[in-house]
């Protein structure tokens, strides 16, 4: 099991931007598929971004798509998402979540093994 801490929430106005970091407790973060997912209140919790564990593939949910931008640095065992252009419907708490297989696609809740305890992220109008 791998653990996972993400950090660099915060508040920001419309139109700012952020970065988001997941941090992994052991090497072998490098060996997993890592997404970002989101969950606002009262809404299940939904794809943002997913980077393959070579980082050479990204998929992106449509609502993010052009606006953010999902990156990892396996030599320090850590994904990044960086959110530009933020809306105030991307307040949420942002969590990563780690699989152990990818296919290159859209990654689903269920089909995530490990996860962080997320990091909330406010945007104002």
């Amino acid at each position: 099991q791998v653990e996972l801490v993400e950090s660099g929430g915060g508040l920001v106005q419309a139109g700012g931007s952020l970065k988001l970091s997941c941090a992994a407790s052991r090497r072998g973060n490098s060996w997993y598929a890592t997404a970002w997912f989101r969950q606002a209140p009262g809404n299940e919790r939904e794809f943002v971004a997913v980077v393959s564990w070579s980082g050479d593939n990204t998929v992106y949910a449509d609502s993010v798509k052009g606006r953010f931008t999902i990156a990892r640095d396996s030599s320090k065992n850590m994904v990044y998402l960086q959110m530009d252009n933020l809306k105030p419907e991307d307040t949420a708490v942002y969590y990563c979540a780690v699989r152990t297989t990818y296919s290159g696609s859209k990654v689903y809740v269920d089909g995530m093994r490990d996860w962080g305890k997320g990091t909330l992220v406010t945007v104002s109008a």
